[in-house]
């Protein structure tokens, strides 16, 4: 585990407008409460509570990774609708302590959704 620091910054904001997410045509995600993690010389990414998903919309699947300073990801693929994308989401279930704010929140790959409009 890393700790986040001046070489290595992570912060984690409230995202200050709602935040919807499409894919193919539908609406998944809707929130008033999403988080906004910048890290190091990254793009920002808004991280949205996982009870503001539309139900049912996406399916654990098994991939996972690690990042050294958030910890292990579990990642997300579409439920129907004819998606043709495997992994378009991942979360952090436990995260690192410095990142704890994300727990239970999901962020969205923009390439692999129709938008993210924020």
């Amino acid at each position: 585990m890393k700790e986040p620091g001046p070489a290595h910054p992570i912060t984690i904001t409230p995202h200050p407008t709602p935040v919807r997410v499409r894919l193919d045509g539908r609406v998944i995600a809707e929130t008033g409460r999403a988080l906004e993690l910048r890290e190091a010389g990254y793009g920002p990414v808004l991280y949205i509570p996982r009870e503001d998903l539309v139900a049912g919309a996406l399916a654990l699947n098994p991939q996972r990774s690690f990042c050294p300073y958030k910890g292990e990801a579990s990642y997300f693929e579409p439920v129907g609708g004819g998606a043709s994308r495997a992994s378009v989401a991942w979360s952090y279930e436990n995260p690192f302590p410095a990142v704890a704010r994300i727990r239970r929140h999901v962020a969205f790959y923009p390439d692999r959704v129709d938008a993210i409009e924020a």
